[in-house]
């Protein structure tokens, strides 16, 4: 029997969110992931406990976390024939991920929370080794470097791959949204393009190379070592607007560590 976990926590306050009702869309969308028996899922604002339905259906255990003592309560009688749920009433932003062993997320998140959400997945010390988060079209663009490498995806993209799956219609959601939505999947790299030693090193260079890649180069390289990073990272030169793929971002940075 699912079982709600309550954290004792002051009265929260609902987050707007579009809930997926459509039994037949999120099959679907869960058809497009691997999730299998073999699964730990944990699901962010499962609203209705639509989808943390199939998701039981599908995953051998299932940790769905709400903040919404009203849809938590949903949530605990759509789901309380199964013996694999486990409800926990609390803001994920401050839920204690897995500190150790495997976990997959699939979540239609809240969009007002997608960063703080991403960040949280992405930064933590035991990450999920896949995610599927239906997102606003936009910051899922944004997260992928389409049609432009953000501040975001250069962060991203060392320890993940990431992918647009599809996009939804408007009329899947209740309430409809007013933007475009997608499916979004982070997939853990086996070994990270930066090791963590050098990690902070990389995040330092990204964050003034977005601002100002032309100065900063000229204040890391000489001259000639500029002429060799920008050959290895297949650049003539650096653009006047600083656009650069996440791969030539990271051959300039290994170039930058080569010279230190």
């Amino acid at each position: 029997m699912s079982r709600c976990v309550n954290r004792r926590l002051s009265p929260p306050v609902s987050v707007s969110q579009n809930f997926l009702t459509s039994s037949r869309t999120i099959w679907r969308l869960v058809g497009l992931t691997d999730l299998c028996r073999d699964d730990h899922v944990i699901e962010i604002g499962p609203g209705k406990g639509h989808i943390t339905e199939v998701l039981a259906k599908t995953c051998g255990r299932v940790t769905a976390v709400e903040i919404d003592p009203a849809m938590c309560q949903k949530t605990a009688q759509r789901t309380a024939g199964f013996g694999n749920v486990n409800l926990v009433h609390q803001d994920f932003l401050t839920y204690r991920l897995p500190g150790q062993g495997t976990y997959k997320v699939f979540s239609n998140v809240p969009f007002c929370i997608t960063t703080p959400i991403i960040k949280k997945l992405s930064e933590y010390a035991n990450p999920p080794t896949e995610a599927w988060l239906v997102m606003e079209r936009a910051a899922a663009r944004r997260f992928a470097g389409i049609p432009r490498e953000s501040l975001q995806s250069l962060l991203l993209k060392p320890n993940f791959d990431v992918e647009i799956v599809c996009q939804l219609r408007r009329d899947d959601f209740h309430p409809r949204p007013s933007v475009d939505v997608v499916l979004f999947h982070m997939h853990k790299k086996a070994q990270p393009d930066v090791l963590p030693g050098h990690r902070r090193s990389y995040e330092r260079f990204v964050t003034d190379g977005m601002t100002d890649a032309a100065g900063l180069f000229r204040r890391v390289f000489t001259k000639k070592q500029l002429s060799v990073a920008l050959k290895r990272a297949g650049l003539e030169c650096i653009p006047p607007s600083g656009e650069m793929r996440y791969v030539q971002w990271l051959c300039l940075f290994r170039s930058y560590l080569a010279t230190r």
